[in-house]
């Protein structure tokens, strides 16, 4: 057998395990990629979409390429669950327009907007290496009550419905969830990166549990879920720029602070890629 059949087979049985096993002779695997800045790529270039700050180089389509698969990718910055069905911003389609009963695979990046984490970012940075006050903690979870967790909490239901709604557009595609990426190992690097150790810590600590509520929502309404958290340990904001698959206050390399670079974005798709053939 030619090395060009043995990799001929070896795409075909790719597509038959992501598909769980539909023809595909009728064309390419059709994907549809939902979600938040996390997936869009915010002005890592090229940006292919200036309202939503979407990039060609996301994992959706580092994801698609790896796949040979038709891409409609409408991961879109700021996006919340609402924005699924809703006009984000009055302008930007819902999301799940994209979807049709033909599709094969969904992947879900959300979440992190719907509990506004981003006031996080901003209210608890400490430039100039002087500690913001009030810390995190004493900000977020004054009087008792944990302002994200119970955020995480209301969140849980509308992720839920949003794969329940996938299924009833989409009843044959694959639907995959993943989170977010490491920002911070266990302390941070303060003051090269302007969040305390607590500081990092907590916010690091919102963001596990955001991954934990979408696990435990994939994992109840028949979708998978992939971890992408654990893989990115050691290739957060504490890192050499080389190492990295984020950027931080200052980038080095094109993208949003506090998002993902394209380092992170190939990494991403390697990930989902080595899952969904892991998986079947």
């Amino acid at each position: 057998m030619t090395a060009r059949r043995v990799a001929a087979l070896a795409l075909a049985v790719l597509l038959w395990c992501v598909t769980g096993g539909q023809a595909v002779a009728g064309g390419p695997l059709r994907y549809v990629a939902l979600g938040d800045s996390s997936a869009a790529g915010p002005l890592i270039p090229d940006q292919i979409d200036t309202t939503c700050l979407r990039s060609d180089r996301n994992w959706p389509h580092v994801l698609a390429a790896t796949l040979h698969a038709a891409l409609t990718d409408v991961s879109c910055s700021g996006a919340t669950t609402a924005d699924f069905t809703g006009r984000q911003a009055g302008i930007v389609p819902p999301q799940f327009d994209a979807l049709r009963p033909d599709t094969d695979l969904v992947t879900v990046a959300i979440g992190a907007n719907d509990i506004v984490l981003s006031s996080a970012f901003v209210a608890c940075a400490s430039p100039g290496g002087v500690p913001a006050q009030p810390s995190c903690r004493e900000r977020y979870d004054a009087g008792g009550v944990d302002t994200f967790a119970a955020r995480i909490r209301d969140t849980a239901p509308k992720v839920g419905a949003a794969l329940n709604e996938i299924h009833r557009r989409s009843p044959h595609a694959k639907v995959v969830v993943t989170g977010y990426l490491t920002y911070w190992r266990p302390g941070g690097c303060f003051p090269a990166d302007p969040y305390t150790p607590a500081d990092a810590n907590y916010i690091q600590s919102r963001l596990d549990m955001v991954a934990g509520m979408l696990a435990w929502q994939a994992v109840t309404h028949r979708a998978s879920y992939v971890d992408i958290r654990l893989p990115s340990a050691w290739h957060g904001l504490c890192e050499p720029p080389e190492r990295r698959w984020l950027e931080g206050a200052t980038p080095s390399s094109p993208a949003y602070p506090y998002h993902p670079n394209a380092e992170g974005m190939r990494h991403v798709a390697a990930i989902l890629a080595g899952a969904l053939k892991a998986r079947h």
